[in-house]
């Protein structure tokens, strides 16, 4: 197993680094940069003449070597990142990309990862609900929850409920994770109700579109495997119904949605992100689309680089859960 892990980390190298080339040259494909965005500013905001603002636009360029072949751009970025741990400098914030990084990726991990908990536990246990009742009202009710989940956009979802929370309950404390008066106070269960009563529509949302996923996955596959010869035996031999059912049915219904772990982390992120932006959170999602608007490309491919690890990381994490679950794949890496 650990030689199958080292394998698996190995192999990811040269995927990192294709992804980091490929993201690089998507992100420079639009014509300018953040010297074009700091020119706008020169000229609306401080009323410099064109030919002012642009003499200290390319003096920017040429001082942050924004003025390099992108081939050049690349291997300066992803230098630093391999010999020094440095991914840059953000133009728009002021400071480097690892402190903008470090402070929005860990909340929007955990708000990921929160999303994927309730999304596992409740789409499974609605899974087998649903399977063991086929056909029943209970069955069409969690069928047509999961077609919704699966249909909707997140993003339709989300501008739903701030439509609701803004013009008809008046609450205008959105953008934020906490009051003001919770800001900088220590926790407290107080200050922890007033994060959930900020966040819960993005976790809402985003766990909304996985539940729906692992139900009606869970729902199929438990109905195939009810139907396999091996329980039909058990139930043969005098075994009840929940016992056939979480003994023997269940586990071997679940290797699809272990599987699927492979990308539920990335799929969380983007639901968290796609909401996010629409509430305005300090998370990633709106720093992201920020830092394409203006051109700070070094924040754009970090956090994009980031998002393809999130994959990775989550395929290797599936690959072991199921050598776990299955001895069949546990003999076949020599575990």
């Amino acid at each position: 197993m650990l030689r199958f892990l080292l394998v698996r980390i190995a192999s990811a190298i040269p995927v990192l680094l294709i992804l980091s080339v490929v993201t690089f040259a998507i992100i420079q494909a639009p014509p300018g940069d953040y010297s074009d965005y700091i020119r706008s500013q020169l000229i609306n905001q401080s009323g410099a003449s064109y030919a002012q603002a642009e003499a200290q636009a390319q003096a920017y360029r040429v001082e942050h070597g924004l003025d390099q072949p992108m081939v050049i751009q690349y291997f300066n970025w992803i230098g630093g990142i391999v010999t020094r741990g440095d991914f840059g400098y953000s133009m728009y914030y002021n400071k480097p990309v690892a402190d903008v990084v470090g402070e929005r990726l860990p909340r929007t991990l955990l708000l990921a990862l929160v999303c994927h908990l309730f999304a596992s536990v409740l789409g499974i246990s609605f899974g087998i609900w649903a399977a063991t009742r086929q056909y029943s009202w209970i069955d069409s009710l969690l069928s047509g929850i999961s077609f919704l989940g699966m249909t909707v956009p997140r993003f339709l979802m989300a501008l739903i409920i701030v439509y609701l929370l803004v013009f008809q309950f008046n609450i205008s404390e959105i953008g934020s994770f906490f009051s003001p008066q919770y800001g900088g106070a220590p926790w407290s269960w107080a200050k922890f109700v007033d994060l959930v009563s900020h966040v819960w529509p993005v976790v809402a949302i985003a766990t909304f579109g996985g539940l729906a996923y692992n139900m009606r996955v869970m729902r199929g596959n438990l109905l195939d495997t009810l139907n396999a010869q091996y329980v039909e035996t058990a139930k043969a031999k005098g075994l009840t119904g929940s016992a056939v059912v979480m003994r023997h049915a269940v586990p071997n219904a679940l290797h699809p949605l272990v599987m699927y772990q492979g990308v539920v982390l990335p799929y969380m992120l983007t639901g968290e992100i796609e909401t996010a932006i629409i509430f305005a959170l300090p998370t990633v999602g709106p720093a992201i689309v920020g830092s394409m608007a203006i051109g700070d490309v070094y924040v754009t491919a970090t956090f994009m680089m980031v998002l393809s690890a999130t994959l990775i990381v989550g395929n290797i994490i599936a690959d072991m859960l199921l050598a776990l679950l299955d001895p069949r794949v546990r003999q076949s890496v020599g575990a």
